[in-house]
């Protein structure tokens, strides 16, 4: 299993580009999964639904299961969030998992960077940026595309992904 981020600013499309990214992956023959982080207040749930009542009454983890899906939701109830190592340990194998946000650990990432953001780009300054993704020409020796020419996004992040094994490790060392 590999592992490559997507990073930049709020209203740079990183969900989009995603969206666009995974069916071209898996056409390839990839099975490709995504970590997202999301603010602290997002929920998955429905209120009322009796997965919901039973977080509202206490449980610290509740397992949604039926004959098309499953899902697994744990309330940290005050508790830190956890590391993005601990998150990755907890995720099936698959060929490349591609992790949304995270920003400010240390696996490596594509920026996607939309001018009309009016942000500076991260990459001179953040050293896990291994490749960019955007609607501008940019002057670096980092591999880099259009954020519309998806079969060289993907090229980049195929190339640039790392072995799940290396980002854990890496973190464990505290690196």
């Amino acid at each position: 299993m590999r592992v490559i981020g997507l990073s930049g600013w709020s209203g740079a499309g990183k969900t989009t580009l995603l969206a666009r990214l995974i069916p071209h992956l898996i056409a390839d023959g990839l099975r490709v999964s995504t970590m997202k982080h999301a603010h602290s207040n997002f929920d998955v749930d429905i209120p009322g639904k009796d997965s919901w009542l039973h977080r509202q009454a206490g449980a610290t983890e509740v397992l949604v299961s039926s004959g098309r899906r499953w899902a697994l939701m744990h309330e940290l109830r005050g508790a830190p969030e956890p590391p993005l190592a601990e998150l990755l340990a907890k995720m099936s194998r698959v060929d490349l998992l591609i992790v949304e946000g995270f920003k400010a650990d240390r696996h490596p990432k594509i920026e996607v960077h939309r001018a009309a953001n009016g942000k500076p780009l991260m990459f001179p300054k953040d050293p896990t940026i291994v490749g960019i993704a955007a609607d501008i020409m940019v002057n670096t020796e980092l591999p880099a595309a259009h954020l519309d020419d998806i079969p060289a996004i993907a090229r980049i992040m195929r190339a640039a992904a790392v072995r799940i094994e290396d980002v854990l490790a890496h973190e464990a060392a505290g690196a």
